[in-house]
């Protein structure tokens, strides 16, 4: 939504005496008649280094104000001393011997023997009529042709002004040498005593004057306050300097603050270049990409006072308005987004700053109220109005086909599937009403996956369809998101029946992961009409260094500001969207695989994602990046460590507003808390965790039931079992209510462990049993070997006649859960093991005691690091028992020993002492 159509032109093309001087220059380039490399150039890389001056001199032809001839002399200097000299004493030679109208019928004339002939010889240097230059040149001719007689005059005129300029304002010490020759000291004696002096020249300083005053009155950009006038003039930001800032919120900050002395003009002397209508835009979406990218973290005050000042001096920029509207968005202003979005629309209609393909029917006339209509239900998304979002899309679907604007209607299609799978909607009826075709063809009536399913195939066969490979990425991305979460049915339930897998299938999320990576090489075909030529126009000019090595390049040259890396460093061919997408298939697929419960390959893609595409990606994605590496040190290293990176992130994201970070931190005081015995502590966290979350219905979904999982938690491990029960019980009602199969398994395990924890181990084991099935139907393979060893927690809660059973289950579970669980689950798989070889009355201690002992000691060592103490106390009681039947005493109560100061620190948690308490 972020993309900017190329703004049409502000008039005809006109010849001005800037054009000339460029004109002048492309014959020096190619005289006619002349055979290889012309005077005065010395070598090939020599010519082809003007030709690229001459090429972005011509991109930069139709900027809203020319520069003046010593601008012009000025950028010529980047070319080297060699050149320069000659250079300029041609131009000014020739400019200077223009003192009559047939003086410009002549030079056009001489133009017209520079471009190449039906058969050019070999080795003339001459110009191809359909080249950049010679479709310049052309233009030119051709608008010199036009001119009645006193247009001509008039040309000459400001020529006469445009040189007289120059020559007054460069000091005597800056002049170009000129030749010795007579012609050229006859031609400046021309030029101060020329016929037309008395007609043209005795008004000239007037004029001068005049037009100074006029210009002092301009209301664009010229005389624009020092910290626009800088952002406006110097918009490129160089990948020197990118690579110099370090974290990115002083990044971002530098965005909304550019340096006014920043990539100033070589020349102090040098007047001001002013921007194109295309540059200007470039700099806006450039600010609105940076904006969606650092979100809260960039400036809200300073850059709004920015875009205010600009709309003032340039309220023809309604895209102005666009990037007042998202700086207020994702500061979370709901009243000024909403205002700064009707604003925008209004002005513009919705025509300016979105690349979308013409519709087939000629809808523009009336503006684009469907694209303005997926604006809004973006905002209500937001802003967590689910229900107003889906009316406005719903209404958007409805007048993108009336209106045949396809486009429109594919990312309306594919901003109601991100809205159905991020929103809870717990009724199937109303979504998209009578109006979508889709829907209405199936003809019986669908769940809510069932039409999010119907919806994704519909988005991504139009993406397809128009070649919006951007969009067909991010499609593949939801369906890949949609396979992983719920389990495909057929949409019919009437016809023959055919067998059916009820499982979700890992191939399919990794086939659409997979078909999303094909973007990068494809993503040139979309049907964008957006241009940077004019945004990278005045990088050629103040960046034309040639490389090392090259006759060119002068010592002046290789002293002043610039460098060669920044002439060589092109802009990068991939479009920040285009890596965004790609880093957020990284982090998808290390979702994937945290679902499915491999620890190891999800570390893996998230340190993919944080070396490759950390520093081209929203801060968003990076808190979450930082969450799971930060959640994988708590699970296999303990929470110091963990505690130890948090407080890293937290001063990286500090300025993000409801972040994954506090998320995180408030998950790992209640996980340290429970494990301490600090009950209280773990309440509190639980009440903040429910406060984080929205009170409307359906949104914020995660975060409820993270909330409400807690809560039944700490109220199990205060005893409390009917209260945790209830709260559980209530939690898989929701979360049957809104479809969140995923967390309905982890649900049913809470229930069994409630059952098993206050001794009714039977009311546990359908519980167990259902988690079970729940996990084998999502693939959750961690949480069913997690699921299994509750089961079998519970056989063995039921005798000791069913501790073989209770040992088979551990025994399936434990390649899983040795090679992917964290610490806690694998000391109550080492604990669970222990207690069921002590439970068999045909197992003898004496005779084999390590099969006993080496799991205590591996549990005790992992709960230690963890600090649980009620499971090490358990451990060392264990460990006690058999070092008694054993006859060792003193390692009897050195056991004894640890179990006591674990009970002790879970009965008294000392507060001065835990590191919990200290944290901020």
């Amino acid at each position: 939504m972020g993309e900017v159509l190329k703004g049409g032109g502000g008039g005809a093309f006109a010849v001005t005496p800037h054009k000339v001087s460029v004109c002048i220059l492309i014959h020096m380039y190619a005289p006619p008649a002349l055979m290889s490399v012309p005077f005065p150039f010395s070598s090939v890389s020599q010519h082809n280094r003007f030709a690229l001056f001459l090429l972005a001199l011509t991109k930069s032809c139709d900027d809203i104000l020319e520069p003046k001839l010593d601008d012009l002399i000025n950028q010529m200097r980047e070319i080297g001393d060699l050149l320069y000299q000659w250079l300029t004493d041609q131009l000014i030679s020739r400019l200077s011997s223009l003192s009559s109208p047939d003086d410009l019928f002549n030079l056009f004339s001489e133009m017209r023997g520079i471009l190449a002939g039906p058969d050019p010889e070999d080795e003339q240097v001459s110009l191809e009529p359909t080249s950049n230059l010679g479709m310049y040149l052309r233009r030119c001719q051709l608008s010199f042709n036009l001119l009645c007689f006193e247009g001509v005059c008039h040309l000459l005129t400001n020529i006469g002004i445009y040189c007289k300029e120059a020559l007054s304002s460069c000091p005597a010490y800056e002049l170009p040498r000129l030749d010795d020759s007579s012609n050229d000291m006859e031609a400046l004696s021309e030029y101060e005593n020329m016929d037309l002096e008395n007609i043209v020249f005795e008004k000239v300083t007037e004029e001068i004057e005049a037009r100074k005053k006029a210009s002092e009155k301009l209301s664009f950009h010229l005389h624009a306050p020092k910290a626009l006038f800088g952002l406006v003039e110097d918009i490129e930001v160089s990948a020197v300097q990118k690579a110099k800032q370090g974290d990115k919120y002083g990044e971002a900050c530098s965005y909304a603050h550019p340096p006014n002395d920043a990539f100033r003009d070589i020349d102090s002397n040098a007047g001001a270049f002013l921007r194109t209508n295309w540059q200007m835009q470039g700099y806006l979406m450039e600010q609105s990409d940076d904006i969606e990218k650092y979100g809260s973290s960039f400036s809200l005050n300073a850059f709004e006072i920015i875009l205010r000042q600009l709309q003032k001096l340039a309220p023809e920029l309604h895209r102005v308005h666009f990037l007042r509207y998202l700086n207020s968005l994702y500061h979370d202003d709901y009243f000024a987004a909403l205002e700064n979005l009707h604003r925008y629309f209004d002005y513009s209609a919705g025509t300016e700053g979105f690349d979308f393909a013409q519709s087939s029917m000629a809808s523009n006339s009336f503006g684009r109220y469907e694209i303005a209509l997926l604006c809004l239900g973006m905002m209500h998304f937001h802003f967590g109005h689910p229900k107003q979002a889906l009316e406005v899309l719903t209404e958007a679907v409805g007048l993108s086909q009336q209106r045949s604007n396809d486009t429109c209607l594919a990312y309306t299609l594919s901003a109601i599937c991100n809205l159905l799978s991020e929103i809870g909607i717990s009724t199937a009826t109303g979504i998209l009403g009578s109006s979508y075709s889709p829907i209405t063809s199936i003809g019986t009536s669908l769940s809510v996956q069932q039409q999010l399913f119907v919806l994704l195939k519909e988005s991504s066969r139009r993406a397809d369809s128009l070649k919006l490979k951007r969009l067909v990425a991010s499609n593949h991305l939801a369906m890949a998101k949609f396979d992983l979460m719920h389990v495909q049915r057929p949409l019919l339930s009437f016809g023959p029946k055919n067998s059916m897998n009820l499982k979700t299938c890992p191939t399919n999320v990794c086939k659409e992961l997979r078909l999303g990576y094909h973007l990068i090489s494809e993503f040139s075909s979309e049907s964008s009409t957006m241009s940077i030529d004019g945004t990278f126009s005045t990088a050629w000019l103040k960046n034309l260094l040639k490389p090392t090595g090259s006759l060119v390049l002068s010592r002046e040259n290789l002293s002043t500001g610039s460098n060669a890396f920044q002439f060589c460093v092109q802009p990068s061919s991939i479009p920040g969207s285009v890596l965004q997408l790609l880093a957020s298939s990284y982090l998808l697929r290390s979702t994937a695989w945290e679902t499915y419960g491999s620890a190891p390959l999800t570390r893996i893609n998230t340190l993919i994602y944080a070396t490759c595409f950390a520093d081209g990606s929203s801060l968003s994605d990076s808190a979450l990046a930082h969450v799971k590496l930060i959640q994988h040190l708590a699970v296999f290293k303990g929470y110091k460590e963990a505690f130890s990176a948090l407080k890293i992130a937290e001063e990286k994201f500090l300025s993000l507003s409801k972040s994954r970070i506090l998320l995180l931190k408030l998950q790992l005081l209640h996980e340290c808390a429970l494990h301490r015995g600090h009950l209280k502590l773990s309440q509190q966290v639980c009440d903040e965790l429910g406060v984080m979350a929205s009170s409307i219905t359906g949104v914020d979904m995660e975060l409820k039931t993270e909330a409400s999982l807690r809560h039944a938690r700490t109220l199990l491990a205060a005893n409390q079992f009917s209260q945790a029960s209830t709260v559980a019980q209530s939690l898989f009602c929701m979360c049957y209510k809104f479809n969140l199969q995923v967390e309905t398994a982890s649900v049913l395990l809470l229930l069994a462990e409630i059952h098993k924890k206050s001794g009714n181990a039977v009311l546990g084991l359908p519980y167990a049993l259902a988690s079970l099935s729940f996990c084998q139907s999502f693939n959750l393979d961690l949480l069913k070997a997690s699921a299994t060893l509750t089961l079998a927690e519970l056989w063995l809660s039921l005798g000791c006649n069913h501790a073989k059973r209770a040992l088979i289950l551990i025994q399936r579970a434990l390649p899983m859960i040795l090679g992917h669980g964290g610490l806690e689950l694998c000391a109550r798989a080492f604990i669970a093991e222990a207690k069921c070889f002590l439970s068999d009355p045909n197992f003898s201690v004496s005779q084999n005691p390590e099969v006993v002992l080496d799991p205590l000691r591996q549990a005790s060592g992992g709960l230690e690091v963890l600090e649980y103490h009620e499971l090490a106390a358990e451990a060392f009681y264990l460990m006690a028992i058999v070092f008694d039947k054993m006859g060792q005493v003193a390692e009897r109560e050195e056991a004894a020993a640890s179990f006591k100061k674990h009970m002790l620190a879970l009965e008294n948690p000392q507060d001065e002492d835990d590191p919990v308490m200290s944290m901020p």
